[in-house]
C-alpha cells in the first residue's frame, strides 16, 4: 500500500509546538501536521518509531480489506449460476450450443432444435407448411423484413435483439455500416437487461482487440460478469486465463461449473489437466458425472430426431 491510500489526519493541531492551524503533514503517514518544516524536523526523531508503526496497522488494515474483498468477489464468481432457460414449447432445458435452439424475432422466444423441426399441423390435422413454431408467424422473406423485425424487438427492450443488431453493426450485415462503437454500445445494453452472452462479446472484444484496444483486465472483468450470469463459454475461458497463470485450482473451479452448463471444452480440459496431475481421478470422475446429467436434461426423441435430420448444423451437444 502506498501512503497516498492513507487518510490525512483533521487536526490542525502541530504534533511539535501544539499550535493550532498546522497544515504540514508527514510525508509518510499522514497523520501528523506541523506548523513549518523547522518543526516537523524537531519532532522527526520523536515521531519516527509512530510514523512506521501507523503504516504498518494501516497497511494490515488495508490488506484485511482486500483479502476480505476478494473473497467476497470469489464467493459470487464461483457461485453455479441458474440453469439455462427451458424452451417455452417442451419446457425442457435448452441447449447449450446454438445450433440447439433458434431464436425468433417475430416474438423475441427462443426455441429448441427439436420442436423447430416438430411437424406443424391445422385444424384438421393436416401437415403444413413451417412457421414460428411457438406463435405461428410465417418466416421473414427477406433481409429487409428481418432488420424491420430487429428494430421492432429493439424498441420492446429485447436483450437478444439488441444483442444482434450489434453483431450487424459489427460483421455489416443486412446493409448496416461497420460501426464498432454502435456494436460495442448496443452489446454494453443487452448486458445491462441481463443477456450473459452480451458480457461475453464485450469481453472477447477487449481480450482481442476487435473494435477497441486490447486491455486484458476489462476482458477479464467482462468475461466474469458473463460467467457470473451463466455463461459457460466465458467460464471456460476465465478456466484458461487461470490456468495459463498455473492458478490450477482455480481454473478447475470454472472448468466444473461450465461443464454442468453443457461446456464439452472444459470437460476436455479437466481431462487434460487430470493427465498433467493438476487434477484429480475423482475430479475428472465428477466432470464426467455433470456432463452425463446435463446430457440426460437436454435429450429427447424429438430432439433426437432434428439432430438426425442434419447431423452437422443441428447438432445440439
Amino acid at each position: 500500500m502506498s501512503t497516498e491510500d492513507i487518510v490525512v489526519s483533521s487536526s490542525t493541531v502541530c504534533a511539535n509546538c501544539g499550535k493550532e492551524g498546522a497544515n504540514n503533514v508527514c510525508a509518510k503517514c499522514k497523520s501528523v501536521r506541523y506548523c513549518n518544516a523547522v518543526c516537523k524536523k524537531v519532532h522527526k526523531k520523536k515521531h519516527k518509531k509512530d510514523c512506521e508503526e501507523f503504516i504498518r496497522l494501516a497497511t494490515e488494515k488495508h490488506n484485511e480489506e482486500l483479502k476480505i474483498a476478494a473473497e467476497l468477489h470469489d464467493e459470487k464468481l464461483f457461485k453455479q449460476p441458474p440453469p439455462a432457460e427451458d424452451c417455452p414449447i417442451c419446457f425442457q432445458r435448452l441447449p447449450f450450443l446454438h445450433t440447439g435452439s433458434r431464436y425468433y424475432l417475430c416474438c423475441g422466444k427462443t426455441v429448441c432444435s427439436g420442436c423447430r423441426y416438430a411437424p406443424q399441423y391445422d385444424n384438421q390435422g393436416n401437415e403444413v407448411e413451417k412457421k414460428c413454431p411457438f406463435c405461428r408467424s410465417p418466416h421473414p422473406e427477406s433481409d429487409e423484413e428481418i432488420v424491420e423485425r430487429t428494430i421492432k424487438r429493439v424498441e420492446l427492450d429485447d436483450p437478444i435483439a439488441i444483442h444482434n443488431r450489434g453483431n450487424y453493426y459489427f460483421l455489416r450485415q443486412y446493409g448496416f455500416p461497420q460501426d464498432y462503437t454502435k456494436a460495442l454500445e448496443l452489446w454494453h445494453r443487452a448486458a445491462d437487461l441481463g443477456l450473459s452472452a452480451a458480457y461475453g462479446r464485450i469481453g472477447y472484444a477487449y481480450d482481442h482487440g476487435q473494435g477497441v484496444e486490447v486491455d486484458k483486465e476489462k476482458a477479464e472483468h467482462y468475461y466474469e460478469l458473463a460467467a457470473m450470469a451463466g455463461d459457460v463459454l466465458a467460464r471456460f475461458v476465465l478456466g484458461i486465463m487461470e490456468g495459463r497463470a498455473c492458478n490450477y485450482d482455480r481454473a478447475l473451479k470454472h472448468w466444473m461449473i461450465a461443464v454442468k452448463g453443457g461446456n464439452v471444452q472444459s470437460l476436455d480440459a479437466i481431462k487434460h489437466l487430470y493427465s498433467d496431475g493438476g487434477a484429480t481421478k475423482e475430479d475428472y470422475m465428477k466432470a464426467l458425472q455433470s456432463y452425463q446429467t446435463y446430457l440426460s436434461e437436454i435429450t429427447s426423441s424429438q430432439r433426437d430426431k432434428a439432430a438426425a435430420f442434419s447431423s452437422v448444423e443441428y447438432r445440439y451437444y
